[in-house]
Order: structure tokens, then sequence, then C-alpha cells
């Protein structure tokens, strides 16, 4: 590959780490010498890459640092354009409103070749099978950009559910997920009344308050959990 392609090639494999990855393991993933690697650093340094490190400590690109729009494949750009029209017909209208905007963002950026790409995508969302009127939504799902809120807070939620026999209890939660379906949406969760995790629909959440209060155990920790006990591998 070419010194650019090597750069950018660097700069992806830098982004997939959240912790600093030693030079060596850079070197052996790209097919260089640490001498190389080294300099290519310091290239990209130069150039402005938020890239913290040193030999024998390793190296981490900071948090918010964009990587250039030409690292965009055309199956990435498909893949951005129906993922963005999934989200924009199956989620929230908050979310949904979110989706359209990061594509435009993404467009407005894009080379000339590429944004023809993007305009040009053929890949469709079907309509949903049963999607109900909004007039029609439950508190949960009418609530659903609060629900995110508070997983990414990790803050209880104080709510009534109804299960499919019709009974109701008041639960208080610790959410950890959303699942997004064609047919439902569904929040993960531990109940501290089962003790347990636990799926929610959102549709027979019948009431639901939004508090302040940190749930005692880490976020991440439960929805590591939550896969092992349903056999999920980690994304």
């Amino acid at each position: 590959m070419s010194r650019a392609e090597r750069l950018l090639a660097l700069l992806e494999l830098l982004r997939r780490h959240r912790r600093p990855v030693s030079g060596a393991a850079l070197a052996e993933s790209l097919g260089i010498s640490l001498r190389t690697l080294y300099r290519d650093i310091a290239s990209l340094q130069a150039q402005g890459a938020a890239i913290d490190g040193a030999p024998g400590f390793g190296y981490v690109l900071q948090p918010g640092f964009v990587l250039p729009p030409l690292m965009f494949t055309p199956d990435e750009i498909e893949a951005l354009v129906l993922g963005s029209r999934w989200v924009a017909e199956r989620a929230d209208p908050r979310l949904g409103g979110a989706a359209r905007q990061a594509l435009a963002k993404i467009a407005a950026v894009l080379p000339a070749e590429a944004r023809q790409l993007l305009d040009g995508a053929s890949l469709l969302v079907g309509p949903a099978v049963d999607a109900a009127p909004a007039c029609e939504l439950s508190a949960g799902d009418a609530d659903l950009a609060g629900l995110r809120g508070a997983i990414r807070a990790e803050h209880k939620l104080a709510l009534r559910y109804r299960d499919a026999q019709g009974r109701e209890t008041a639960r208080t939660v610790w959410p950890i997920a959303l699942g997004f379906f064609d047919r439902t949406r569904v929040l993960v969760a531990w109940c501290e009344l089962r003790q347990a995790l636990r799926h929610f629909r959102t549709d027979r959440i019948t009431a639901l308050t939004l508090t302040e209060q940190r749930y005692p155990r880490r976020r991440q920790l439960l929805l590591r959990e939550w896969r092992e006990a349903e056999g999920i591998a980690a994304p």
C-alpha cells in the first residue's frame, strides 16, 4: 500500500482500541517495522492527529478525533445509508431525526464520487408489518429518548409494567440496553423486584418515571452478564 493508505490504516487501527496499544502490535498488524511505525506516528502527530503515547508505553487515539471521509468504501457507504434509513423508519422521532442529520453531515464532507454512491444507494427499508400509529404509542414507547438517556446516565427507572396476562406490577429497574425490532422494542434491565436481569416490552410499560438516582453497578458489567446469559457475542 502507499504511504498515505498506510497512515489512514494506522489511524483506523488506533481508532479500534480504547486503551494504549503497543508499537510492536501496531507494526505487526500493518506489516511494517517499528522504525517505520514510529516515523508514521510522528508524521500523523505533526499533521494534528490526537495520538498520545511513546515507545515502550503504547499509543492511543484521543476520543473525538474524526477520521478522513476517504476511509469509507462503497460497502461502508451502503451500510451507513441502510442503517440510517432503518433507524429513521423504526426508531423514535428524535433518534430518527438524528440519523437523517448524521447522514447529511457525512454527505457534506464526502468527495464527489463517494457522494454519488451515497445519493444513489438503492438499499431500502421495507415498511414495518405492525408499526403502531403515533397516537397509539404507550408511555414507554412515547419516551424512548428518555430511556436512552437513562441508559447512558446509568440512572434507575420507576415503571409500571403489564405482563402478557394483563397483570400489572410496579418495578424499579436499572436500564442497560434497548433493542429495536420490527414487531416490538425491548428494554433490557436489572429488576429490583425479581433480583435478576429481565426484558420489558416498551409497549407494555403503562407508566414511566425517570429518576436522578444512579444504580450501584456499572452498565458495562451488567451488559456483559446479560450477553453471557443469553449467549450473545460482544460486538
